[in-house]
């Protein structure tokens, strides 16, 4: 897919109930982060770079590295996983958006010269892409309630879908860790839950990865086989 071919995506009413998910209060959070600890897993809230590159694994199973492809990163950060995909020799045409200036400002800083990636601050891409990807942008609530958020994260689902022609992938914390080390400004996701949500409004093709290790789950829906 070119970039040229790919048409704007909207969300109509998307700004009011990012609002009322209290998005303000998320994008000063991971701006933070990023300001007191630079371009590096903890100034994006992972724990080291090991478990971020696992999760760059999982979802990238929706993709081919061998074949062409155009990749939306929602909540890039400082652009690791365009870093990742250089590296693991993916062909693709790469755009990241995040609601954090510092985080794009950081991504352009790192990645300047390269012709195949953009970064652009905001809630949504630009574009319809091939895959979306998601990684993180469903953890960090704050003070906002769990009904609140969730309804947040179906319209975000319902984005991911219209801004790919050919799949989605996304992560979540998981209901299914360990309560004592969970914390109160984080939301935990029900996998199954969500499986079911994918499956009947999305595709019939969806997988839930639930068995790498971290107290998380990744769902991946292929449009197409």
């Amino acid at each position: 897919m070119n970039e040229d071919d790919s048409t704007p995506v909207t969300g109509s009413g998307v700004v009011a109930i990012a609002a009322a998910a209290g998005l303000a209060d998320v994008e000063r959070y991971y701006s933070g982060k990023i300001a007191m600890h630079g371009a590096t897993p903890v100034g994006v809230d992972w724990n080291g770079p090991d478990s971020q590159e696992l999760r760059f694994v999982q979802l990238l199973k929706l993709c081919d590295a061998a074949t062409p492809c155009s990749i939306n990163d929602l909540g890039c950060g400082y652009g690791q996983l365009y870093s990742y995909l250089l590296r693991e020799q993916f062909d693709c045409d790469y755009l990241g958006t995040d609601i954090s200036g510092p985080m794009i400002e950081a991504a352009k800083e790192l990645h300047a010269g390269s012709g195949r990636a953009r970064f652009v601050q905001g809630i949504l891409p630009e574009r319809v892409a091939d895959f979306s990807l998601a990684s993180g942008i469903f953890n960090v609530r704050q003070q906002t309630p769990d009904e609140t958020w969730r309804a947040w994260i179906w319209r975000m689902l319902e984005l991911l879908d219209a801004s790919s022609s050919r799949g989605f992938a996304f992560n979540c914390l998981t209901k299914y860790s360990d309560r004592e080390r969970m914390r109160v400004n984080l939301y935990y996701a029900d996998p199954l839950q969500l499986f079911d949500h994918c499956k009947s409004k999305f595709s019939r093709n969806v997988a839930l990865l639930h068995d790498y290790g971290l107290f998380e789950f990744t769902i991946l829906v292929r449009k197409m086989l």
